[in-house]
């Protein structure tokens, strides 16, 4: 399979479907998401999905009340005005790297198959994670691995990093986790370069910032009772998400007017995070740290 859908009913479940209403999947990968949406619209509805990973375009659903887009979700607006939509119903947002990128060794996602350091999820940009190893300066490095996975060692991490490089150029998963060996926290290696692997891939793909434009620009397409349900993995996702229902934006800075009033786009449908069941993670493992925030456009 080449992903298995994680909160299936739950997240689908959140967007209180319209059968005739207009919806996006920003995240479609194996268009697990995208076919149960579909089942509960009716032939005046309609689903655009977005990926910006060309094999995710392989799983292409035939059926008339559906558009598959090529392209990034940071711009979901763009998209919005492209096909001359008055604003949507509802949005679904899977965050996490699909189980394909992780089980193609030669996508280089993984740092148990080794292979080429890419991690790119769209394989015609330019920069991969071998280009951030071999060219960023010491202190980019340092604030990418302080900020996107927050290891304990930084500084003796991109030391190791930077001596590598006056002799040789970083090239394949199995250079890198070699060299790497020396700073792994001992009976946690596999944890540590998990979060060595994540910091990279956010890098590589910027995701940090197309996670926030995209969701700054929620409140702008949704109709009024539009739906947002999110899922996310980690703090650096689930924190903007958490931020722009409570503030209305993904920084967390709540404007108020001169009266002290606050005029908020959100409001949280589920007070308490939804996470998968114990029969899910232990059907699908990468279930393990999903979170699904559901909010309606007040």
């Amino acid at each position: 399979m080449y992903h298995k859908p994680v909160l299936l009913n739950e997240s689908v479940e959140g967007l209180n479907i319209n059968p005739d209403g207009f919806y996006f999947d920003v995240t479609f990968g194996g268009g697990g998401h995208s076919k149960e949406i579909l089942k509960h619209l009716s032939h005046k509805g309609h689903l655009f999905a977005i990926d910006r990973d060309p094999d995710a375009h392989q799983n292409l659903i035939e059926d008339s009340r559906f558009t598959l887009i090529y392209g990034n979700f940071r711009f979901i607006r763009n998209y919005v005005e492209f096909y001359k939509l008055n604003g949507v119903d509802g949005i679904l947002a899977d965050f996490g790297v699909s189980s394909h990128q992780f089980d193609v060794g030669e996508r280089g996602f993984s740092f148990r198959l080794g292979g080429n350091l890419d991690m790119r999820m769209n394989q015609e940009q330019t920069i991969k994670a071998s280009d951030i190893l071999n060219d960023y300066s010491d202190v980019d490095l340092y604030n990418i691995f302080k900020s996107y996975c927050d290891v304990h060692n930084p500084g003796k991490l991109v030391k190791l990093i930077i001596e590598y490089r006056q002799d040789k150029k970083f090239d394949t998963i199995e250079s890198f986790t070699e060299l790497i060996k020396p700073v792994m926290p001992q009976n946690r290696e596999i944890k540590y370069q998990a979060q060595i692997f994540q910091a990279l891939r956010i890098e590589v793909n910027d995701e940090i910032n197309s996670l926030n434009e995209f969701l700054d620009s929620t409140p702008l397409v949704l109709k009024k009772g539009g739906r947002l349900s999110a899922i996310s993995y980690h703090s650096l996702e689930d924190k903007p998400v958490k931020n722009l229902i409570k503030t209305g934006n993904t920084k967390g800075d709540l404007h108020k007017d001169m009266f002290g009033r606050t005029d908020l786009p959100f409001k949280a449908i589920n007070r308490q995070i939804i996470i998968p069941s114990e029969k899910e993670t232990i059907e699908n493992t990468r279930a393990k740290s999903a979170k699904l925030r559901i909010a309606e456009k007040i």
